[in-house]
């Protein structure tokens, strides 16, 4: 019997700002968070070489890869697919109870966006605010076909168009970072306008 595949894509709105640092991220005896050796899988290599080849396009710089973001990323999607933590008013934008991190319930009026702008720098030592784009979808598909997808659906959409192409309210940020992240179905990219000063990304899985 055919099976009706789902989509479901989701964008953080924000206004560019500040909050204090929260989390429960283990520090180093110096102070800085030390992350696991980073690794990607072919679905986050793809829809991260898709992303700067539609920046090319539009005369845009390519945006290097992050360590920090990616691993929030990677994170971020393990908790999607996991722990359920998008359901009912929660959106993809949500964070589960289940983790070493500050949960929360982002909601459609954005009262909890201080919870995902401050992410990065909860888990990691990036040293600025970053904002994700989410997508989802239960419909099988190879790697190189699921960015695609995910991008198309993305560039569909205003509002993810923008982030990705730095438009509209996003043309005063000059992306520096950014963060990829796959598991399950669970897309998410995220961008920062901070450099990333860790370590480098070790391999690509495949």
């Amino acid at each position: 019997m055919f099976k009706r595949s789902i989509i479901h894509i989701q964008i953080l709105f924000v206004i560019v700002s500040s909050f204090p640092l929260s989390g429960n991220s283990q520090p180093s005896a110096r102070g800085m968070k030390v992350l696991p050796e980073i690794h990607v899988s072919l679905e986050e290599w793809e829809i991260y070489e898709q992303i700067n080849e539609y920046r090319a396009e539009k005369g845009l710089m390519p945006v290097p890869l992050s360590v920090s973001l990616t691993y929030v990323a990677q994170m971020h999607v393990w908790d999607l697919a996991e722990n359920s933590a998008a359901s009912g008013r929660c959106n993809l934008h949500s964070w589960s109870s289940k983790g070493t991190w500050s949960p929360c319930c982002y909601t459609g009026d954005h009262k909890r966006a201080e919870c995902m702008w401050n992410k990065a720098r909860e888990l990691t030592n990036y040293p600025g605010v970053a904002y994700e784009i989410a997508y989802w979808t239960n419909e099988p598909l190879d790697p190189k076909a699921f960015a695609t997808k995910a991008l198309l659906k993305w560039k569909e959409s205003l509002e993810h168009n923008s982030v990705i192409i730095n438009s509209r309210e996003w043309r005063s940020l000059d992306w520096k970072a950014m963060g990829v992240g796959y598991n399950q179905g669970y897309m998410v990219v995220w961008f920062g306008a901070e450099p990333d000063d860790d370590s480098e990304i070790r391999s690509i899985e495949k």
